[in-house]
């Protein structure tokens, strides 16, 4: 929802071509705010994997101590059982000699019966506690399983995701391109020298045709939410007319990208969002010329949606 509500704001300001630094700040907060999210889920996930893997080890051993503690009733339940054989002979053997005898033996009798039932009804109620484990633990298991399933598909996904980008990319690499996988998402980074003239916000032809094949490959992948930002060196804006300074470059320049993303039908509106860094997210020095022309750049972020890991930890709850 915050995506759609960016990208809406962003559309706006397209057609208006005026844009506040302060709803750059905004945006740029929403942002820190969604990686901030991203990170906290992660961290979430880790502490949950940890208190399932304790959760499962405590299950294991009281299993274990029912199992026990199973065994030993059953022992119990046996030397009863011979204790009760035993008193039934010599109640045989004392019936005919004395009728006190007779009736202590009887008596005796009918507390170990009762004694062997409540033992038996113990070891039913032990029997159900353990079967109720056995099916709590086999559920939490299972659902630890689908879970890692998950997540391994989801990498697997982003791994064939880099993969496919490298190749469809591959005319353009070494001209300012890169394609790179790290923290389970894909980054595309473009230099302006690729893609824009200086100060302008205007993709050139070498540029679009690298779009349009970034356009093919997000579209084979609907289930990804694509980030656009565009960043700036630290040398001040000088130009005139419609911006201002570095942030309203950079935010033009990733709204440019989108709109090229857009031409492609199979791309979904709803998972593009554009982000304008200006001269904020350095990846290398600005003292140097080679150094600044890294900086001008556009990033391309690519991240698997998260939709049905959130609900499998919900589940788990």
């Amino acid at each position: 929802m915050k995506k759609i509500t960016l990208f809406a704001i962003f559309s706006s300001l397209v057609l208006s071509s005026c844009v506040s630094s302060k709803v750059y700040k905004d945006l740029e907060g929403q942002h820190t705010e969604l990686q901030q999210e991203n990170a906290e889920l992660k961290d979430e996930f880790r502490q949950f994997k940890t208190k399932t893997d304790k959760d499962l080890a405590t299950l294991n051993e009281r299993y274990d101590n029912l199992k026990a503690e199973k065994e030993s009733l059953e022992q119990e339940l046996a030397a009863t059982k011979e204790r009760l054989a035993k008193l039934q002979s010599s109640y045989d053997a004392l019936e005919a000699n004395s009728s006190s005898a007779l009736a202590e033996n009887s008596k005796r009798n009918r507390e170990l019966l009762a004694e062997l039932e409540n033992k038996e009804r113990a070891l039913a109620t032990e029997k159900a506690r353990l079967e109720k484990l056995e099916k709590d633990l086999a559920a939490r298991s299972k659902r630890v399983n689908e879970l890692e399933g998950v997540i391994a598909a989801k990498d697997a996904k982003m791994n064939a995701l880099k993969n496919s980008l490298s190749k469809a990319l591959t005319n353009f690499e070494g001209k300012g391109l890169t394609v790179e996988q790290r923290d389970g998402k894909v980054y595309v980074s473009m230099e302006n020298k690729l893609l824009f003239s200086s100060g302008s916000w205007s993709v050139g032809t070498e540029g679009k045709k690298a779009v349009a094949q970034l356009a093919s490959v997000l579209a084979e992948n609907p289930d990804i939410a694509v980030l656009i930002e565009g960043h700036t060196d630290n040398v001040p804006f000088n130009g005139s007319g419609q911006l201002t300074d570095n942030w309203d470059l950079s935010t033009k320049r990733a709204t440019s990208i989108v709109q090229l993303l857009r031409q492609n039908s199979g791309i979904d509106p709803q998972n593009l969002t554009a982000a304008g860094r200006g001269e904020y997210a350095p990846i290398a020095s600005n003292d140097t010329a080679e150094g600044r022309a890294k900086n001008r750049r556009i990033e391309v972020i690519l991240t698997p949606k998260l939709d049905e890991i959130n609900k499998l930890l919900q589940e788990m709850e």
